[in-house]
């Protein structure tokens, strides 16, 4: 499962949500969907444009958590 971290590249710039979606232009429900994990898809282009804000890589945001197999 994809594991979203923009939370975290938001307190580490002391922006909030509220401030991300005005920066970038989108919309502010779906800046919390990708905050909270949420979001079903997210495009290549939020994607870069939430890069851009933050000043970080994509490998910044979100990270790969495998599945526990049981």
């Amino acid at each position: 499962m994809i594991k979203f971290k923009v939370k975290v590249m938001l307190a580490l710039r002391e922006m909030t949500q509220k401030e991300l979606a005005e920066r970038t232009g989108i919309r502010p429900p779906t800046v919390s969907a990708i905050c909270t994990g949420a979001v079903k898809h997210l495009p290549v282009e939020a994607l870069n444009k939430i890069c851009e804000v933050l000043e970080c890589q994509p490998s910044d945001l979100m990270e790969y958590v495998p599945d526990d197999v049981q």
